[in-house]
């Protein structure tokens, strides 16, 4: 059976790829082993923003009387209920990757799938029945999975990964997160906002350790305020798990802890899913578990294609789709330009939410640039204080010689929704000038952008 693009995985890479190439006149097949929609939609991206929004609803609940609202008694939060919700929405937008595969005519393929010499993917069935198909190109989109520490196994029952912590049920009265970066934070929040005594730990002095330093004090504020014990500079050693509860020991700075805790939650990143799916006998190269690819997604061997999380750089759904989109463009004879790594937003929906993108105060420095920078803080603002969360600020940084946005740090509410703006405005080299005399509507929390703007070149109103 030939076809003239066979994807490998049907994640946020994968099917946005397989849809691309469809609508540019190609014969589409994607081979997937699971759920469509991969991780993201079944496992990551989707279910947790849906455990966050059940949460954020309790919290809400919790404070409705600074509203003037009167609820009529203590709330109460049903983890049970909450995991049935999460897994209700991945479910539904699984089902509309099947809607998309078939308005597009793309052929999904069930099974195990390991590319073979020649352009070929053999692929395994439920029943152990293996088929081999052809195509003029492939396409490698398996994503990754939780990385596994040697001093802290996963067991599934006291140390879990991402999954078992989208599912469990039974609410933990206490947790250990290990690793700040999106996952860890996310489910910290969480966790800690329906009730269980949280424990955040990470080894680098700050926790989200990629977000700017001033971004990353902040929301270690803002959980400590919130109940969420954070230590940083912290290293966790072993993890004892014969008895009741789970006793972690964790070297810090002033001497070794012993941590009791029901449950310990292992975020410390991601392993890409590279092994066992036919690379060493097609010749593809592969540097430290990670594929290695052109500017346009190209393996060193003709016809074989790599994107997402099997290859580096930033582990994204928006990138891996972004890369997608590049990949199949390039392979029907288009001309994409290829994608700027430098400005990709990133997003962590805790409470307070954090977005950025591009430099960092510190990187832009390293990087040589003399710089300017402006922050308004959410208690200034009209629309943070009517909607209650005056928490975090609008970070800005410019190029003193140009005026060129260097990067936009957020902390606060709703912000994973205004960095878009962002990433325009950089992408269109917009200058501080521009942004300060571009009129922002009022009341929102957009305007804190123009603000901290302004604030750069000392013509700040509000503060």
């Amino acid at each position: 059976m030939k076809y003239d693009l066979i994807v490998l995985g049907s994640g946020p890479g994968g099917y946005v790829a397989a849809i691309r190439a469809s609508q540019l006149g190609m014969k589409v097949a994607v081979v997937e082993k699971a759920e469509l929609g991969g991780v993201c939609l079944n496992w990551g991206c989707i279910p947790t923003k849906a455990l966050l929004k059940s949460a954020q609803v309790f919290e809400y609940l919790k404070h409705a009387g600074d509203y003037g609202v009167a609820t009529g008694g203590e709330p109460s939060a049903s983890l049970k209920d909450m995991v049935k919700r999460s897994r209700g929405v991945a479910a539904d937008m699984s089902k509309g990757i099947q809607y998309l595969f078939k308005k597009n005519k793309i052929e999904h393929i069930a099974g195990q799938g390991r590319v073979l010499p020649g352009k070929k993917i053999s692929v395994r069935d439920d029943g152990g029945k293996t088929t081999e198909y052809e195509a003029n190109h492939i396409l490698i989109a398996t994503g990754a999975r939780s990385r596994q520490l040697e001093h802290l196994k996963q067991d599934g029952e006291k140390v879990i990964g991402y999954r078992e912590a989208m599912v469990l049920e039974k609410q933990p009265a206490s947790m250990v997160v290990v690793g700040s970066g999106a996952i860890g934070t996310e489910f910290a929040w969480f966790y800690n906002a329906i009730g269980t005594r949280v424990t955040l730990i990470e080894f680098l002095p700050h926790i989200v350790p990629l977000e700017d330093e001033e971004v990353s004090k902040q929301l270690g504020r803002s959980f400590k305020k919130a109940g969420i014990r954070v230590m940083t500079g912290s290293s966790v050693e072993s993890a004892d798990t014969s008895g009741k509860q789970c006793k972690v020991v964790v070297k810090t700075k002033k001497g070794e802890e012993t941590i009791e805790t029901d449950l310990v939650l292992s975020a410390v990143g991601i392993t890409p899913n590279t092994e066992g799916i036919g690379l060493e006998e097609t010749g593809i190269r592969t540097e430290k578990g990670r594929i290695r690819v052109d500017e346009f997604y190209r393996t060193n061997v003709d016809g074989y294609y790599a994107i997402g999380d099997v290859t580096e750089g930033q582990a994204l759904a928006h990138v891996a789709s972004a890369e997608g989109i590049v990949c199949v463009e390039k392979m029907a004879g288009m001309s994409p330009s290829p994608i700027d790594y430098n400005n990709i937003p990133a997003c962590t929906y805790c409470s307070p939410e954090v977005a950025s993108v591009g430099y960092t105060e510190q990187a832009a420095r390293e990087a040589g640039f003399e710089i300017k920078t402006g922050k308004f803080p959410f208690s200034a603002s009209g629309k943070a204080s009517a909607a209650g969360h005056k928490e975090g600020f609008v970070k800005v940084i410019f190029d003193t010689k140009y005026g060129e946005l260097l990067g936009v740090h957020m902390i606060g509410a709703n912000v994973t929704e205004m960095i878009a703006g962002a990433v325009v405005a950089r992408k269109l080299e917009t200058t501080a000038h521009e942004m300060i005399k571009s009129v922002h509507p009022h009341p929102t929390m957009s305007e804190a952008i123009m603000e901290a703007a302004a604030a750069a070149y000392n013509e700040v109103i509000h503060i």
